[in-house]
């Protein structure tokens, strides 16, 4: 959908506190290049209160900003939430015998259904009464939180109240998604739901070596994983992170088809047994139906390929699409894709070789044995993988949040503190004073600024969270 513009943000201000690193005390026992970013990082969170006294208030401050937009936009008297009446205005239309794929058969809108035809049986009970549309923002606040609450942690085995309320507020405050769900009513905040219950049946404790008990579990977290990328279909790629977890090499593969076939099913089903709809659908989101909208992958939205696009335009070649493709790729590779994977290869490999082992059997050894690492990678894969989406819209930064809210709780405090800042003030305070975030790419570089603050924590240390008989 096009998004209309967001609700105004307010919020409180303030300042982020400073404390230099004291020398001796960032527990960090790797050499070379990572020493200088051990530096940056600074001590655990878990050390003293007093210590912590500026990190507890800005945790406080960004608490207060985002809870002062809450309230903000629960007073505001505007009529959003476009998104909710689209799908349930196709529900109504299906109930009724019209095809909702065409916008004439849509009561009060001029937006086009863009989900698969198998969708419109599944949300029948969500809309059944005009409930959800006239009281969705509650609905989507207590989903918010509940997400939270159902996240998994990676380093401890009970999650404390402390990481419980990180998870909230990076939830509900994050890249300004939530606020951009709650303005739309666009159903990824069920998309994030579901993300949130697959993570937590993939990534579920266990005691470390025991990863291959509750199997079946993890398998019904990946079908779920699947499913949820059905609904939008360019985030398929995210998948593939599932690769990182602790798990035999054949295990990691059948969860990677299990999760293919989450995915591949509603396409399926929609094909099979809604025909007729199908083909309306796909009329629909190839933009063939006249004078309605349509799915385009470069509509406004702030995404590396628009950046692309972006870019080549100002240089008169915004009209190759191969070229923009090529940018496009070298830029997600150069900016996400291979610093992640050098990063991981580097931990991996970065000890002893063992003898007549490929790289990949290296690797997936390594995993195995540092089963709290890899959990921490396989979260920070599927961040990188879904940041880097060709069609990246304003809501859609929620799910990106719920990825980032497993993992902000463990992280050392001056990386806590600029995530906090990077992630969930800066965005407040610029939609707060008036700029816009729709038509420009700030939730982009907020987005590829918190990937970094992740992916430099685990260069300086890889294996934090493992007890410490695992470290080296």
């Amino acid at each position: 959908m096009n998004p209309q513009p967001i609700l105004p943000i307010v919020g409180l201000t303030g300042r982020r506190a400073e404390r230099p690193v004291e020398p001796g005390k960032a527990g960090i026992s790797h050499v070379s290049d990572a020493t200088g970013i051990a530096r940056w990082l600074g001590p655990s969170v878990d050390t003293t209160a007093r210590r912590n006294t500026w990190l507890a208030c800005l945790i406080a401050l960004t608490a207060l900003l985002v809870l002062g937009n809450l309230v903000s936009d629960a007073t505001l008297p505007l009529n959003y939430g476009w998104d909710v009446r689209v799908n349930c205005a196709a529900v109504d239309a299906h109930d009724a015998g019209l095809d909702p794929y065409f916008v004439k058969n849509l009561k009060g809108t001029r937006f086009s259904y863009p989900y698969l035809p198998v969708t419109l049986d599944a949300f029948r009970p969500l809309c059944a009464g005009n409930f959800l549309v006239g009281h969705y923002r509650g609905v989507y606040l207590i989903l918010a939180v509940l997400c939270a609450l159902i996240l998994p942690g990676l380093g401890r085995a009970r999650t404390s109240p402390r990481d419980v309320a990180l998870r909230v507020l990076c939830a509900l405050g994050a890249f300004v998604g939530f606020e951009w769900v709650l303005a739309s009513g666009n159903f990824a905040m069920l998309a994030g739901v579901l993300t949130a219950v697959a993570l937590r049946l993939l990534l579920r404790p266990s005691a470390s070596g025991a990863w291959d008990r509750g199997f079946p579990l993890r398998l019904g977290g990946a079908a779920l994983l699947g499913l949820v990328t059905s609904f939008k279909l360019v985030f398929c790629p995210v998948l593939a992170a599932l690769y990182f977890l602790p798990l035999p090499r054949g295990r990691k593969l059948a969860l990677i088809a299990v999760a293919a076939l989450g995915f591949a099913l509603p396409i399926l089903i929609s094909k099979l047994f809604y025909a007729d709809l199908f083909a309306s659908w796909l009329l629909a989101i190839a933009g063939q139906i006249p004078d309605q909208h349509a799915v385009d992958l470069v509509e406004t939205n702030p995404s590396l390929l628009l950046f692309a696009h972006s870019l080549l335009e100002q240089t008169g070649l915004g009209d190759s699409k191969p070229l923009m493709l090529v940018v496009y790729a070298l830029a997600a590779l150069a900016l996400v894709l291979v610093p992640f994977a050098l990063s991981v290869l580097r931990a991996a490999l970065g000890g002893p070789a063992r003898a007549g082992g490929s790289l990949l059997a290296r690797l997936d050894r390594w995993l195995i044995d540092h089963p709290h690492a890899a959990s921490r990678i396989t979260v920070l894969a599927m961040f990188a993988l879904y940041v880097t989406s060709p069609r990246l819209k304003e809501y859609a930064f929620f799910e990106l949040a719920v990825y980032a809210a497993v993992l902000i709780a463990d992280l050392p405090a001056v990386a806590l503190a600029a995530m906090l800042g990077a992630g969930v003030l800066a965005p407040g305070l610029i939609s707060m004073t008036g700029h816009t975030v729709e038509g420009s790419f700030t939730l982009l570089i907020v987005a590829l600024a918190c990937f970094w603050i992740l992916l430099l924590d685990f260069r300086a240390e890889p294996m934090r969270l493992e007890p410490e008989e695992l470290r080296p």
